[in-house]
């Protein structure tokens, strides 16, 4: 067999070690890894039989294959222009056409616009000028080991791992391809054995603890944003299929009125069945009461022993009917309890460095094989054959950061809709064989993706990783827990530590923190206060402070410059506050109309809020009724009083009467000096609010701090 490059073996193939004792043998490693890649992604579209089939759209939530076929050659100039290691592009047209749209679609959302595709040889050629332009820069870029986030052929292996993904994606839309339009091709022969499918069982599992991430200082191999970070959490004993769901055990749901029976399915479900009018899975055929079944470039006999290929909402109907069926809880795997079920295995990351002890990698055939090919310990099929469905929306661990070059990667999908897959199929290479790979797709969508079940009374926990977008309240969030910038210190933080050193020798049962936004000054004082509340008039402001709260972290986007967003992550660990968070209550209120019950407090802090209250007078007025005998009240304020928030005729200074100024700290004095004696002088604390990474506001607060009288 002629290849279109002169790199052979193209299989099997594993991702490149970053680490190594030789730079030279470092690079040519590479180089081979680049152009094993680029040719196996070449070879997959020589099953498509004439150039005219690469104009074909099986997927009508996706593009036809001309686009994946430029694709992943534009990616390398785009990512190498944005790193600055490329000055001139090749084809600004075809890196513009071939660059966005690759996510699935829902049905809802399609996209109706035209494309004007080029000939296939045109994009064969831009193909050709892309490989030598990388390799070239793969003989001569500066190369020092390890390889880093921060190295510039970080850039070269997200080109070689993105190309990987690809090619297992577009081998499933050429699995959807009318077959008249694929041909065999030598390289991706399928499993010649099926049979009989082994009854399925349900094997206890012992409860255990997990841990999941890697860390960007010893993780040995290229790894996506999303995989770095740590997770850790214990798992509740259950009971796992010990076997993958085949397609004769998937026959029992489909027989049994499975696809017409909307209890099974749900909300999400039955409006995916409603566009779709599905009967089946997508890869059996119908064929006068029976079924025959399509694997990558051929309709064969259905192999019953071979996995189901199945989108998450099939697999979680079949687990409903599977609970009615059982009368027992039956659902999917979180990830969780997969990372243990394959612990348990005894998979270890290095064995997928050597034969694999799966159907992976390209490395036992071009399709699925009996689900009883590969045990390890009581299960089969732990990794490979076909991707395994979870109940788990992919998340970022904690201290997921996004890089540079690929800002897009994960974040889009921090959603709740795609839920993670996990094990690999037996076309997965590269990154997506690591041991440490995750991956997510949209609930409907279709992958070489099956399932199994398991037994257990626990919900599923979903952890919150949508990205907060609107743009005041991740400007607080950022103020509150965010970088410190120009060398200004945190403001809660100060304000907490001034209110802090002034009550060290009062009682410490109850402090209120009126106008708290996203709470850093209520938790700041929960460190030494038996109950804090935090009070805002925000709504948003008071979720996201209860978000923290209960889920310890937040995640925002920041804007950058135009559209261009930066992603950031806030954690009360990281400041020592989660211990205490417990003791701080957050309620919407309006500080100008407080209910009754807000008194009896030792410490009230009030940060920035009298210059935005409508009726500020009235606000200090009630602080003698609500804060203890000897108890502290401290205000901050940089006066910044305007019409918008606070009527003229409410201001407490900025203007002038009987023709002479009017300071805000002399209307402090006349409408507290009869109940609260002024604590040393009033002092200045500065804070930085970012708007945009060349934009900041540069404000200074005074802080006046007062004690009510006996």
């Amino acid at each position: 067999m002629q290849l279109t490059h002169p790199y052979e073996p193209l299989l099997p193939t594993r991702t490149v070690l970053l680490a190594g004792n030789s730079v030279e043998e470092k690079r040519r490693e590479i180089r081979m890894y680049f152009h094993k890649t680029f040719s196996l992604f070449e070879e997959l579209h020589g099953l498509l039989r004439d150039d005219q089939a690469f104009y074909l759209q099986p997927e009508p939530l996706r593009h036809p294959h001309i686009f994946y076929f430029g694709h992943t050659a534009t990616f390398y100039v785009n990512k190498l222009v944005l790193a600055r290691l490329l000055e001139k592009r090749i084809n600004p047209a075809f890196e513009s056409m071939f660059a966005i749209g690759v996510d699935e679609m829902s049905w809802d959302d399609l996209n109706t616009a035209n494309y004007d595709w080029p000939a296939v040889e045109q994009v064969r050629g831009y193909r050709r000028a892309v490989r030598d332009l990388v390799d070239n820069l793969i003989s001569t870029l500066p190369l020092s080991l390890p390889i880093t986030w921060e190295s510039p052929f970080w850039a070269i292996l997200m080109g070689i791992e993105h190309e990987r993904i690809h090619l297992e994606t577009s081998s499933v839309l050429l699995r959807q391809t009318d077959i008249e339009q694929i041909r065999p091709h030598p390289l991706f022969p399928r499993y010649q054995k099926h049979g009989q499918a082994p009854d399925n069982e349900l094997v206890p599992v012992a409860e255990g603890y997990v841990r999941i991430g890697v860390s960007h200082e010893d993780h040995g191999m290229y790894g996506w944003d999303n995989e770095y970070g740590t997770h850790s959490s214990h798992v509740e004993e259950f009971a796992a299929s010990r076997y993958l769901v085949s397609n004769h055990e998937y026959l029992e749901f489909v027989v049994a009125g499975g696809y017409n029976t909307p209890e099974y399915w749900t909300e999400e479900g039955r409006a995916w069945l409603a566009y779709t009018g599905a009967l089946h899975p997508v890869f059996w055929i119908s064929d006068n009461g029976t079924y025959r079944y399509r694997a990558l470039a051929e309709e064969m006999e259905m192999p019953w022993d071979w996995p189901v290929d199945v989108n998450y909402l099939e697999a979680r109907a079949f687990c409903n009917f599977k609970s009615k069926q059982l009368d027992a809880p039956i659902r999917l795997p979180s990830e969780d309890e997969y990372i243990h079920l394959r612990d348990i295995s005894g998979i270890k990351g290095e064995s997928l460095q050597q034969k694999a002890p799966g159907n992976i990698n390209l490395e036992y055939a071009a399709s699925s094989m009996p689900v009883n090919s590969f045990r390890t310990g009581d299960f089969y099929d732990v990794i490979g054959n076909v991707w395994q469905w979870t109940e788990t929306p992919i998340y970022g661990f904690d201290g997921f950061k996004v890089h540079p070059l690929y800002d897009d990667f994960s974040t889009p999908t921090f959603d709740n809709l795609h839920n993670l897959i996990k094990g690999g199929s037996w076309i997965s290479t590269g990154n997506e064989a690591n041991f440490f790979s995750r991956y997510a797709f949209r609930r409907h969508f279709f992958q070489h993706a099956g399932f199994r079940y398991v037994r257990s009374p626990y919900e599923v926990i979903v952890e919150n990783s949508i990205y907060e977008e609107d743009e005041t309240a991740s400007q607080y969030c950022e103020f509150h827990y965010g970088s410190v910038y120009f060398g200004v210190e945190n403001f809660q933080k100060k304000i907490a530590d001034i209110a802090l050193h002034y009550t060290g020798k009062l009682p410490r049962k109850t402090a209120l923190d009126i106008g708290c936004s996203v709470g850093r000054i209520s938790f700041e004082l929960a460190r030494a206060y038996e109950s804090v509340v935090g009070l805002d008039f925000s709504a948003r402001f008071i979720n996201l402070a209860h978000r923290l709260q209960t889920e310890g972290k937040l995640r925002y986007t920041l804007p950058d410059e135009g559209e261009l967003v930066s992603y950031r992550e806030c954690s009360l660990a990281a400041f020592g506050l989660a211990e205490t968070a417990s003791a701080v209550t957050f309620m919407q209120a309006d500080a100008c109309n407080l209910k009754p019950r807000f008194k009896g407090y030792d410490l009230i802090v009030a940060a920035n809020l009298i210059d935005r209250l409508y009726a500020p007078r009235r606000f200090l007025t009630a602080l003698d009724g609500r804060v203890n005998p000897r108890g502290i009240v401290v205000l901050a304020s940089p006066y910044t009083w305007m019409g918008e928030f606070t009527e003229k005729e409410e201001w407490l200074g900025g203007y002038k009467k009987y023709g002479e100024s009017v300071f805000t700290i002399d209307s402090l004095h006349e409408i507290l000096g009869d109940s609260f004696d002024l604590l040393d002088q009033p002092q200045d604390v500065e804070f930085v609010i970012r708007e945009t990474r060349r934009k900041f506001q540069h404000t200074i607060s005074e802080v006046t701090v007062w004690q009510r009288k006996e």
